[in-house]
């Protein structure tokens, strides 16, 4: 659920858990259409069997686990925004730690903390989040990124 965050409460959710998804699946289609659209046709990602001795099976591409955090579907699910927010932006990242392979056909859902929200200007306001990628049945997660959204208020 979409999350609208009042500023008299900014300060409380600061350090806390925005949301976790629901897992979704990472099927060869979606890793075949990621590699179409960014032409890269790595083997590990699109030939099972020339991936398979090295990963078990064909993986997706680290940008392509990183793009769905701007996708609809989870941000309805654990996005945030604040009350009264005309337009959101995505305003870039701070980090980005690739630290599991996304294997196909594995689940995946999102994690999100607020590290911080800041005034830049007035009306305008940086979010930082901790956004960790989660891989059903592994313990270290896909990655963890700090993502920055501006909302123009």
């Amino acid at each position: 659920m979409l999350h609208i965050v009042k500023s008299s409460e900014i300060d409380s959710i600061i350090g806390k858990e925005v949301g976790t998804s629901d897992w979704i699946t990472i099927d060869q289609d979606r890793i075949n259409k990621f590699a179409e659209a960014t032409m890269d046709h790595q083997f590990i990602h699109v030939d099972p069997e020339q991936a398979e001795p090295i990963f078990g099976s064909t993986i997706a591409h680290g940008f392509l686990s990183l793009s769905l955090v701007a996708g609809i579907p989870f941000q309805q699910e654990i996005g945030m925004i604040l009350e009264g927010t005309k337009m959101g932006l995505n305003y870039g990242l701070d980090k980005v730690r690739f630290l599991s392979p996304v294997p196909v056909n594995s689940e995946v859902r999102i994690v999100m903390k607020c590290i911080s929200i800041t005034e830049k200007n007035p009306g305008q306001f940086l979010a930082k989040n901790e956004v960790t990628m989660e891989i059903k049945g592994v313990e270290k997660p896909a990655f963890v990124a700090e993502t920055l959204s501006m909302f123009v208020v």
